[in-house]
């Protein structure tokens, strides 16, 4: 971002630089060469001779004699009994998850071929392809066919980490049927199910899959799945198991008799067989291999497996075997396999970067950087420590003398102090305020707390802030406890609560003294100084997220200091936009500021952190890195002004440019003025020696191990 000098001159120039009767007659243009859908090329091979494998899915052929499954991307096939393998598909596509159509002449599987995941199909006899979905931005897992090897069943989620919902796709094209749907709008508390791991039994009118509400959790509790069938007559959808352990990747015998799915207990996961003649169940394979049954789970949360024809075995791999587990529960015997083949792979990610050891460095981000009232001082944190410079061209120096944590500095009114805050991991938080020409820093806080977000008064007696508990950050690490919106006067002493905060954040001032403002939620609202009469002014959204209900709120909302336009935050870009009174609360959506209901202007063009108004409204400050800036608005609104002026004055900006021709100049943009602020630090370099005494240590020499060593 650099200041933008004449550039409607320049645009005028080129867009008239065409001399008047000169029309050559188009030259004749070569289409451009298609894209390859995948854009990274191989540049080498390694060779690869292996008889054991990690996370391989595989099926059987309806006629029992091939097992198909999937290696380090590519499709495999090997006879029943074992032996080398034959590679059905090669290439830099990932290719995984592969089925046998009930015929046996095809096999289905995901693949990212076309640069996004979808579901392929290929002909085992000629290894022709299929592409059955279509798109760059969904996630397949698990596909299946139907027993009449019309359709297929796969979970589609709508982007990597999103719930998977099953989807039924035609073999011969059309864009799919959603199975099951969430209820819109989603209950409090509720969480979109995901479902994946569809199989087929003997009764062809009943899907079983394995559930879970929400796509992962941290800290996941158990059980994680249970099992569903889903009726492709009504759409019930009916819990089948629900194990502590849970339950995953259900496959059913080809005579009906039999259930197995994969279940977890204590910290291993196993196959369990259940009789459904009987009830009876009973651990069929334990332990197998280790599920992802916390995580997104990519690939499904255990790996693909088949029962045998006879209904007598099933196949499936696990510790880099494929094995035969006969369901009476004899001894299992593994299928051995070899795979000989060369690996195409991309160019070597080796890159050689200058590791400095200078005893200094240039601070890479300043951090909550604001204004000062008349626009000539901006100050900020960088590494934890609050600073002030003459703007733009001035030497950053210290304000505070704290060895904790400064943060969010806020200007007073006239200019001459800088209220912050502190904190320390041992002794919490406190509000501080310092003179910008020197001297000690004033404690204005009495006791120990979370603070954030201060604000002075437009009168500069008061100091509004939020304030949380502090034992439970330092204790626990996080923050736990209520938060409050309180004010402290200037001169120190005791806070006053306004109101616990409910969500609202931000506290900050228009030239009406009388009124706070907050940000809640993506909505502009304000109260009065003792908690009462909120108002909401505004609401803010963004775009809607895959599987969403409702488009996401603005990160944070603050109105300007005359009270006539909004400056709102969604993901990481800045949009303004007027504040108007209409009656009721409006809702603006910024998802495209184009289409929104007011005119609403993106300022950012790579995102910018630390928004905040200049005192007088008209520009609006932002980091990004370790770079301020100052967006103008009028500056903005003239340029914008003057390029639309020039291209409608223009003969070739009024009409669009004829075939052939050739194409405009971009349409130049108001750039925003940005200043590197440069802060050096002092670099944390390792001194002395430090010696390990006593230590096994496994050498890179063969087996070599030295068992006392330093």
């Amino acid at each position: 971002m650099r200041p933008q000098i004449a550039l409607v001159v320049v645009f005028a120039v080129l867009v008239g630089a065409v001399p008047a009767g000169a029309q050559a007659a188009p030259a004749a243009q070569t289409p451009p060469a298609p894209r390859p859908d995948l854009p990274l090329v191989p540049t080498r091979t390694i060779n690869l001779d292996t008889d054991e494998g990690s996370w391989i899915s595989l099926d059987v052929s309806p006629d029992g004699r091939t097992i198909v499954f999937d290696l380090l991307g590519d499709l495999y096939t090997i006879s029943i009994a074992g032996g080398a393998a034959a590679q059905l598909t090669k290439g830099m596509q990932y290719d995984a998850q592969p089925r046998f159509s009930p015929d046996g002449k095809l096999v289905v599987f995901t693949s990212d071929k076309d640069g996004g995941d979808n579901v392929w199909t290929i002909d085992v006899a000629t290894k022709v392809l299929k592409q059955i979905t279509k798109g760059k931005t969904n996630r397949y897992r698990s596909p299946e066919w139907t027993p009449d090897g019309i359709s297929i069943v796969v979970s589609r989620a709508p982007s990597p980490i999103g719930p998977s919902k099953p989807w039924l796709f035609h073999k011969d094209g059309g864009n799919g049927i959603q199975l099951v749907r969430d209820p819109a709008p989603l209950p409090n508390g509720a969480f979109p199910v995901s479902i994946v791991g569809a199989a087929f039994g003997k009764d062809d009118r009943y899907i079983w899959f394995a559930q879970r509400n929400g796509a992962w959790e941290y800290n996941a509790g158990f059980p994680q799945h249970q099992l569903i069938t889903f009726d492709r007559q009504t759409g019930r959808r009916d819990i089948r198991a629900n194990m502590l352990g849970g339950g995953i990747r259900p496959a059913l015998s080809p005579d009906g008799k039999y259930l197995a799915y994969g279940s977890r207990f204590e910290a291993q996961t196993g196959i369990r067989l259940r009789d459904f003649e009987t009830g009876d169940e009973k651990w069929l394979a334990f332990p197998v291999q280790r599920d992802e049954q916390e995580s997104v789970a990519s690939l499904d949360a255990l790996p693909g497996y088949s029962f045998t024809p006879d209904s007598r075995a099933i196949i499936i791999s696990y510790g880099g075997k494929i094995w035969r587990v006969p369901v009476d529960g004899s001894a299992q015997t593994a299928i051995p396999f070899r795979v000989q083949v060369a690996i195409e792979m991309g160019p070597k990610l080796a890159f050689n970067y200058r590791i400095s050891d200078s005893a200094q460095f240039i601070v890479r981000q300043i951090r909550d950087a604001v204004p000062s009232p008349n626009g000539r001082q901006v100050a900020f944190v960088a590494m934890d420590k609050l600073y002030v410079m003459d703007y733009p061209n001035g030497t950053a120096r210290r304000v505070g003398s704290s060895v904790v944590t400064e943060a969010q500095p806020a200007w007073s009114p006239d200019g001459a102090t800088i209220a912050y805050v502190t904190w320390s991991n041992k002794e919490g938080g406190q509000l501080w305020k310092v003179a910008v020409s020197g001297g000690a820093p004033q404690r204005l806080t009495q006791s120990r707390a979370m603070y954030t977000g201060p604000a002075w008064s437009p009168d500069g007696r008061r100091v509004a802030l939020t304030r949380s508990p502090a034992q439970p950050a330092l204790e626990e690490g996080g923050f736990i406890g209520a938060a409050e919106l309180v004010w402290v006067p200037a001169a120190g002493g005791a806070a006053t609560l306004i109101a616990p905060s409910s969500g609202r954040s931000g506290p900050h001032f228009t030239n009406d003294s009388t009124r706070i403002y907050l940000s809640s939620g993506g909505a502009l609202v304000s109260i009065r100084w003792d908690g009462t009469d909120e108002r909401t002014h505004v609401r803010v959204t963004g775009a809607m997220g895959p599987e969403a209900t409702a488009a996401s709120p603005a990160a944070g909302v603050r109105l300007s200091p005359a009270g006539d336009q909004v400056l709102a935050q969604v993901s990481n870009d800045l949009f303004v936009f007027p504040l108007v009174e209409s009656g009721e609360t409006a809702t603006i959506s910024l998802a495209n500021p184009d289409n929104a209901s007011l005119p609403a202007k993106r300022i950012t063009d790579i995102g910018g952190q630390f928004p905040a108004w200049s005192a007088d409204g008209k520009r609006v400050h932002f980091s990004i890195g370790n770079s301020h800036v100052v967006y103008d608005l009028d500056r903005s609104r003239q340029f914008d002004d003057s390029v639309a002026t020039a291209r409608a004055a223009s003969p070739a900006g009024a009409t669009p440019p004829a075939a052939g021709a050739p194409a405009l100049p971009a349409v130049p943009r108001y750039e925003p003025v940005e200043t590197k602020i440069t802060i050096r630090a002092q670099r944390d370099t390792p001194q002395g020696t430090a010696v390990f005494r006593g230590a096994r240590i496994v050498t890179m020499k063969g087996d070599e191990v030295i068992a006392n060593g330093d």
